[in-house]
């Protein structure tokens, strides 16, 4: 269920009393262990925490108009909401995440990065703190990246070529490229199929000459 608020204050103030208590309560936690260099506001209707262009100018692959969303509190339908996208694709913080969760007792009901529940006392507030913490900006970042270059997703563009990293020329490809370059500079290009054709049918025209004054 997305909100049409505009500043995390107008959005809390939407909210019933019972579940602007939850969503207060847990925003203090992960304010209080979030890297400076990552920024909260507004996004995809929900309170959102993310990367500034000021801190990654690239944004978001799938829309780099967007900053790069690190994770999100929100009041659905039928539940409250944590994205948590620190955990999507790094299975050692999410073996750690979910042990740590089950020794407190409490039962975890996550896809792959949203964690839903009910009410405050469902969450474990210790663990979700320590998570947050254990991921700075930069290290999210990188893993990011990372993560990009390993799918094959990488679009960044080289500032040389303008082109995608991911269409450059392997090296190998590139070595035999210029091999085979320097090699018709040195011996003469080769004929095209078009050529060797057009000489082929001339000389058959001049043998077909020189036969009939033969006659």
């Amino acid at each position: 269920m997305q909100s049409s608020a505009s500043t995390v204050a107008d959005y809390l103030a939407s909210l019933p009393e019972d579940r602007r208590a939850a969503v207060s309560a847990i925003r203090d936690v992960i304010l209080a262990n979030l890297d400076s260099d990552f920024a909260e506001g507004m996004g995809y209707g929900m309170i959102l925490y993310h990367v500034p262009h000021s801190v990654y100018p690239a944004g978001y692959h799938c829309k780099p108009s967007d900053p790069l969303p690190y994770a999100a509190l929100a009041s659905q339908k039928n539940h409250l909401a944590i994205y948590m996208m620190s955990l999507y694709g790094d299975p050692k913080l999410l073996a750690w995440f979910t042990e740590e969760w089950k020794k407190t007792g409490k039962k975890l009901d996550m896809g792959k990065s949203c964690i839903r529940f009910k009410k405050l006392d469902d969450v474990a507030l210790d663990v979700l703190g320590e998570t947050i913490r254990r991921v700075p900006a930069r290290e999210y970042i990188a893993k990011c990246e990372a993560s990009l270059r390993g799918s094959g997703r990488d679009k960044t563009k080289s500032a040389a070529t303008g082109q995608s990293a991911t269409k450059r020329a392997k090296p190998k490809q590139a070595a035999e490229t210029s091999a085979k370059k320097a090699k018709v500079k040195s011996t003469g290009a080769p004929k095209s199929v078009a050529a060797k054709k057009a000489t082929k049918a001339g000389n058959k025209k001049s043998t077909k000459k020189s036969s009939t004054k033969s006659k």
